[in-house]
């Protein structure tokens, strides 16, 4: 007679051995460039670190087939880059090398006191790239990495960039000021620190059971899922950090960097966004932005890379077709 737990063993091995076909199915292998390299034979499911000129360690997935079209995803507040994997998995298995990494202060990333601004947050992603010696790269951001996008091309031009997309990005600039009359006032960011030094975890959960995937509209089901993943990766960011990326996210102004895009940009925004309002941030920025194409999802809120996974990596991947 077997035991509770070898029968238990024995119920997962023919649970799993069931679930095989349906995952592989789900994921098909994607047909290899005609390169002349079987890149079947040279894909990546790797992680690592990357220390910066500042000695900070940043966490990095890099996915994929190793010669494959790159594509670079910087993620939101007060995110990882697990935030991403939906997008990730699937063009990896278009045959995409997909690279992301934890902000600094972020995710398994390492959570230093100083340099927690858009300037450090550029210079990062510029180490990551360079030391991944990736080039031709689309760079993708969502909601503050959306800034970190702008500033990376501000600062380091566009030597090693094919293509950009700014998700329900932050840029131009949050903060309503003088000459940015359509910005949100400051007390609103303001709010959001108050909230943070009181109590961070409740912070989150606020934030995701209600705007932040539009599960406060009426009619909506909220999935405590993605309101579990959401909290998960802001405990796990560090506190300070998450404090001060608040000023990084609201109050950079990105005009100047966008004014540099030489690049085919595409911007994605739901009209339905209560984080980053649409007007003031992804129809500013397509004005901005050199040629710049505007998508806009009706109804779709500002995680839109959960609540709409398909049409986003549907519209990400005829974007990288192009």
């Amino acid at each position: 007679m077997s035991t509770p737990s070898s029968s238990i063993r024995h119920g997962l091995a023919i649970a799993l051995a069931a679930l095989l076909p349906i995952a592989t199915n789900a994921w098909p292998a994607a047909a290899a460039p005609k390169t002349g390299v079987d890149t079947t034979k040279h894909s990546v499911a790797s992680s690592g670190y990357v220390t910066t000129r500042d000695g900070v360690q940043l966490y990095y997935k890099d996915w994929g087939p190793r010669n494959g079209q790159v594509v670079v995803f910087s993620h939101g507040w007060p995110l990882s880059s697990d935030s991403w994997e939906s997008q990730m998995l699937f063009l990896a298995s278009k045959g995409y090398r997909v690279v992301a990494h934890d902000r600094r202060g972020h995710g398994r990333s390492a959570q230093p006191w100083d340099g927690n601004d858009m300037d450090h947050y550029a210079d990062d992603l510029a180490q990551v790239i360079e030391t991944l010696g990736l080039r031709d790269a689309t760079l993708v951001g969502f909601s503050t990495g959306g800034g970190e996008v702008a500033r990376y091309i501000g600062r380091h031009g566009t030597g090693r960039v094919k293509k950009a997309v700014l998700v329900a990005a932050v840029p131009p600039l949050m903060l309503k000021t003088a000459d940015n009359p359509g910005g949100l006032p400051i007390e609103v960011f303001d709010g959001i620190r108050k909230a943070s030094i009181e109590n961070r975890s409740q912070l989150y959960l606020d934030i995701a059971s209600g705007p932040f995937f539009g599960f406060n509209r009426p009619g909506a089901k909220p999935s405590q899922g993605l309101i579990q993943a959401f909290w998960v990766q802001g405990m796990q960011a560090g506190h300070k950090n998450t404090y001060d990326s608040i000023a990084a996210f609201s109050a950079t102004d990105f005009r100047e960097d966008l004014k540099k895009f030489d690049v085919p940009t595409l911007v994605i925004h739901g009209d339905d966004d209560q984080i980053v309002p649409i007007d003031a941030a992804a129809k500013a920025s397509a004005q901005l932005i050199r040629n710049a194409r505007l998508i806009v999802y009706p109804g779709a809120p500002h995680g839109l890379a959960d609540t709409h996974k398909d049409r986003l990596n549907q519209d990400l991947l005829d974007f990288l077709k192009q």
